[in-house]
């Protein structure tokens, strides 16, 4: 019971809070995405991505419906955000934290989720999840 109960606060946690950044963007539009993808020669279709990482992929994770796939969205958004903006892996920001860590710990709770599974405490079961 206890690993199942981690995995949903994980689930949770990872998909819920990236769940507002997709909101924000799905409210605010993705502009500044556009742009960050147009400077690197590739098509403006691709911004729309962010929504699936962003948003599709937490909705699965918090509702344990193809977490694994949901996880696998976000990690890609993940991999996406950090080349396309080019940060530096080892850089610290002013406060002494990694430069990456909020892309680290998506990225990291992500591929952490899609490892262990959804668990017990799930809307779907199966090998998806």
């Amino acid at each position: 019971m206890q690993e199942d109960l981690g995995k949903l606060i994980l689930r949770v946690t990872v998909g819920g809070l990236l769940l507002l950044h997709g909101m924000h963007k799905l409210l605010n539009g993705i502009a500044p995405i556009k742009a960050m993808v147009a400077a690197h020669g590739l098509p403006d279709a691709l911004s729309y991505g962010v929504y699936l990482g962003e948003i599709v992929g937490p909705v699965m994770l918090i509702l344990g419906l193809f977490s694994r796939i949901g996880a696998g969205l976000v990690a890609v958004n993940m991999i996406v955000a950090l080349v396309l903006s080019g940060a530096s892996l080892v850089g610290l920001n002013a406060m002494g934290g990694l430069g990456i860590e909020l892309e680290a710990f998506y990225l990291l709770g992500a591929l952490s989720a899609a490892l262990l599974g959804a668990g017990r405490y799930s809307i779907a079961g199966g090998r998806w999840n």
